[in-house]
């Protein structure tokens, strides 16, 4: 059995830390569009944690960048896929849970490539991004479910509620903030 030479693995995990980037930059994007449509809404609450949710994205796409740099490669600056805009606060939660489902389920896979080709920073890289990718899952998931079931007396709980996340550089899924 022939052992790939330690470049071609190397050129996998470059490929899958880009391809994260990639989705990570497409999620910024995504997330700060639909931060401004739920503050113009007037959904404050909702406004705010899209926008740290976004700075958790940012975050990732920063730490893929600075693994992909370790390895010599060079970070993509571009998205990966189409921002949607002008959704409807009923749809926006929904589409996010599955966008964050499909970004865990591409992780996962991502994480076997770097398991495979021995890089162990680039796969505990993957696993703390996922825990968080999960955290976001969770948060989605269950407010799509509480407009679902609760409908415009949820909605009306949350309208007026302000918006302002202050200078905080803490995303939504790291200890002591957002959620």
């Amino acid at each position: 059995m022939a052992v790939e030479s330690r470049e071609k693995r190397k050129a996998k995990v470059l490929d899958v830390l880009n391809k994260a980037r990639a989705m990570e930059l497409t999620a910024i994007t995504q997330y700060m569009n639909q931060h401004y449509n739920l503050d113009s809404m007037d959904y404050g609450e909702m406004a705010a944690n899209m926008k740290l949710i976004a700075i958790d994205e940012m975050r990732h796409a920063e730490m893929f960048a600075e693994r992909i740099k370790e390895l010599g490669g060079e970070p993509v600056t571009a998205g990966d896929g189409t921002v949607i805009k002008g959704q409807d606060v009923r749809t926006i939660f929904p589409f996010d849970s599955k966008l964050e489902d499909d970004t865990i389920d591409a992780y996962n896979q991502f994480l076997q490539v770097c398991r495979d080709c021995g890089d162990n920073i680039s796969t505990t890289l993957f696993q703390t991004i996922i825990d968080e990718e999960q955290v976001h899952f969770n948060h989605f998931d269950n407010v799509a479910g509480h407009i679902q079931n609760l409908g415009d007396s949820y909605l009306s709980r949350i309208a007026g509620t302000p918006s302002s996340t202050g200078g905080t550089t803490k995303g939504f899924a790291l200890p002591g903030a957002g959620a």
